[in-house]
């Protein structure tokens, strides 16, 4: 039997461009070592999201209630089981892995439970099975890597959301959103979080405004942060963690910081660099019938982002021609308020001389972020002056990661900010904020 292509690894990657690539009547097989979903379905986005949600309610639960009119809850007797929030996290992720399984069969894609070695340009070994193959997709993702010699103090994410109990002094080692999300997700269960930032910024993808946001977020949970803490500068004990001299007690030693693609054994000199394949712009690797999509590449390591470029591949080789542009995709982060972005950073506009103007829109003046209870946040368009492109757009909101959505549609046609301020939002509903951004860069904001 011969594939039209086979994929090695089922996380976003793998699963969307299997199904994708089954609608379009390809021959498909999609092997994946352990559990169909990947990481971001199993032990990443989807877990943690429901772990964020819990500690959410807990935390609007304590702080909140009585301010909306809930009264005889005694605080006191108020507690956070995490080993409830983890069964319900896990049934979440089953149900959805029962579904990515369900489209899989649906769409007739092979699916082969193994590990997976590249024989050939053409053919891979799995199961002492050898399968045929037109194209392949590797879309393995990425694994952390230790950080110190002592392994064994160190917990990785696999196992932390395996966890029944969790342990009250924290220390987190990372810099970008996975990080900073768990950091305040534990601080909002009553855990000391210490965060071990690896160099001299957390998130350094997103713009600087939200960045110094994020900070303060942080600073206001009270999590102890300590910034340019590498390998050379931290020794890791049994419970205590020593960097520059400064020694922290620790009961849990979480491990998020830099990944390196995880590269299936293959007889193919396949190129890497640092740490991952290595593509071109059409996310091949130097063997043309080989293709490299999601983390393990090392282009991106959020999962809509993997999903885009596994449909960028399927296309490909059903003949349709596209650029695969990383910056009309969004970058979102699951705090509490939310925090999200599209497009350009106005540092990019700055190192790239484009004339710009910032307009924004605070929630605090919107009804619906009111009556919820969650107006801390902010609409924030960067728009090119001559024509009012839209370039840009920050969003600091309780459903930020959502409404992002709506201005990729504006990235994504070109729109310009007279467009925006045009669109007529429904009354009341957080999202007007757009609308009032937009007519703040046209001349001036209704209700500003």
């Amino acid at each position: 039997m011969e594939y039209n292509i086979i994929i090695i690894g089922s996380g976003p990657a793998g699963y969307v461009s299997a199904i994708r690539a089954g609608q379009l009547g390809m021959k498909v097989a999609i092997i994946e070592k352990n559990k169909i979903g990947g990481m971001c379905l199993n032990w990443g986005c989807i877990p943690s999201k429901a772990m964020i949600e819990s500690a959410k309610f807990y935390r609007k639960i304590v702080k909140d209630a009585s301010k909306f009119g809930i009264a005889g809850i005694d605080k006191k007797q108020l507690s956070f089981d995490y080993k409830k929030a983890i069964v319900r996290a896990n049934s979440i992720v089953k149900r959805l892995s029962k579904g990515v399984e369900f489209l899989l069969t649906k769409n007739k894609v092979d699916i082969i439970i193994g590990e997976a070695k590249i024989i050939g340009q053409n053919s891979v070994s799995v199961n002492n099975r050898l399968l045929s193959t037109k194209n392949i997709m590797i879309s393995t993702g990425s694994k952390f890597t230790s950080i110190t010699d002592n392994q064994e103090f160190e917990t990785n994410i696999y196992d932390f959301y395996e966890m029944k109990e969790m342990p009250e002094n924290i220390v987190i080692y990372g810099y970008d959103a996975p990080s900073v999300e768990v950091a305040q997700m534990l601080s909002f269960i009553d855990k000391n979080v210490t965060l071990l930032v690896p160099n001299n910024t957390i998130m350094p993808m997103a713009d600087d405004f939200l960045v110094e946001y994020a900070n303060k977020l942080l600073q206001k949970e009270k999590i102890n942060i300590i910034f340019n803490a590498t390998r050379n500068n931290i020794n890791v004990d049994k419970n205590k963690i020593t960097i520059d001299n400064q020694e922290i007690n620790y009961d849990l030693f979480l491990n998020l910081s830099n990944r390196q693609g995880i590269i299936p054994e293959t007889e193919m000199n396949i190129e890497t660099e640092n740490g991952f394949i290595k593509t071109n712009k059409d996310l091949q690797t130097n063997i043309p019938s080989i293709f490299a999509v999601g983390d393990v590449n090392g282009i991106s390591r959020f999962a809509h982002i993997a999903s885009a470029q596994g449909l960028f591949v399927i296309n490909k080789l059903n003949g349709v021609s596209e650029e695969l542009k990383t910056e009309k995709y969004p970058l979102n982060m699951y705090t509490y308020p939310e925090i999200a972005q599209i497009g350009k950073t106005e540092q990019q506009l700055k190192k790239e001389e484009i004339e710009y103007k910032i307009s924004d829109f605070s929630l605090n003046a919107n009804g619906k972020a009111l009556a919820e209870g969650n107006n801390e946040g902010i609409i924030r368009i960067l728009s090119e002056t001559k024509y009012g492109e839209v370039l840009g757009v920050q969003i600091i909101a309780d459903n930020a990661t959502d409404m992002i959505s709506e201005a990729a549609a504006y990235i994504q046609l070109e729109s310009t900010i007279y467009d925006v301020a045009k669109t007529v939002h429904a009354h009341p509903t957080i999202s007007e904020a757009f609308m009032e951004a937009g007519f703040e860069a046209v001349d001036f904001a209704i209700h500003k």
